[in-house]
């Protein structure tokens, strides 16, 4: 089975790290000097005091050609619309396409996609991209994958066959699945971003996880959760699991770049809106990360 992974972000970087030890890859990335780095170097994965190298072959995203037998895609949520083009573009149906995003803003651009197996899937593992060509996995986790459009047979062969050190694991409902990622990420990104705080620190400070269940009641309110208190425990578990790290959110900020807020908290205010309920606490949240991005605001 060959394997195409497009985005060279600190997922996509874990993700080739993995599974080119089964399966050869080749990874997309968005740049040419990237791609150089990365065929120099190999892929560099730190996992405490180890080091590991892959050696996959890279290539920029101009030139995917859709032919592989699955490809995954890493790319952030507000990137993902010029890879639905480029797709629209290709001259072959790709096989299977599995989606790694978060939030639920991307589930709307995926009903046009040609492919004959489309596929979404939610990550639980801690990572930070180092440089061009090297990851730390700082969290363990597993990747949850469910069918969104097609045929499950590929999906559940790939999962298969990687190894219990990377496990994939097979989900029956790709809305609950991601309903799940979804309140997490609600939760913690936006709280650590605005805090500049770890993860951890939202349950270990009881004013801040007074705020995390204050804002969860609300999430569950829109959401219509008929198990709030198994939702409110999977976000505990997750900040006590990567208490040391730092969201994506609070990343991008510190770099003053874009952020998923419109695929999660986005989402939930469209949410919200169509159900006619209000949600301050979500939509204060919301434009306090969007005028960080504006803002170009260096963190401190």
């Amino acid at each position: 089975m060959n394997i195409g992974i497009i985005g060279a972000g600190s997922i996509g970087l874990l993700f080739a790290s993995y599974i080119s030890r089964v399966f050869e890859v080749t990874i997309y990335t968005r740049t040419i000097t990237q791609a150089d780095e990365i065929n120099k170097n190999g892929i560099l994965l730190h996992k405490g005091a180890d080091e590991r190298r892959a050696l996959v072959k890279a290539l920029p995203v101009s030139s995917f050609k859709g032919t592989e037998d699955l490809t995954i895609i890493t790319v952030k949520q507000y990137q993902l619309p010029a890879i639905i083009e480029k797709i629209h573009h290709l001259s072959v149906i790709p096989e299977n396409l599995l989606f790694i995003q978060n939030g639920m803003g991307h589930i709307k651009l995926l009903e046009c996609i040609r492919a004959n197996n489309l596929y979404v899937g939610s990550v639980e593992h801690g990572a930070l991209k180092e440089n061009s060509f090297t990851v730390s996995h700082n969290g363990e986790g597993a990747i949850n994958v469910a069918v969104f459009q097609g045929d499950a047979k590929s999906l559940q062969q790939f999962a298969a066959s990687l190894s219990p050190d990377f496990p994939i694991v097979f989900q029956e409902d790709f809305y609950d699945m991601l309903v799940k990622k979804l309140i997490v990420n609600a939760v913690i990104n936006p709280l650590t971003a605005i805090l500049q705080v770890e993860n951890g620190r939202l349950i270990e400070n009881q004013y801040y996880f007074q705020v995390v269940k204050n804002l969860f009641s609300e999430i569950s309110f829109i959401l219509n959760l008929d198990n709030p208190d198994e939702h409110l425990k999977l976000v505990v578990d997750i900040c006590e699991k990567t208490a040391n790290n730092r969201s994506s959110m609070l990343k991008d900020i510190e770099a003053n770049r874009l952020t998923e807020i419109d695929a999660i908290l986005g989402f939930l205010l469209e949410q919200a809106k169509r159900q006619e309920k209000n949600s301050p606490q979500i939509a204060n949240l919301y434009y306090l990360i969007k005028g960080k991005e504006i803002g170009g605001e260096e963190v401190t």
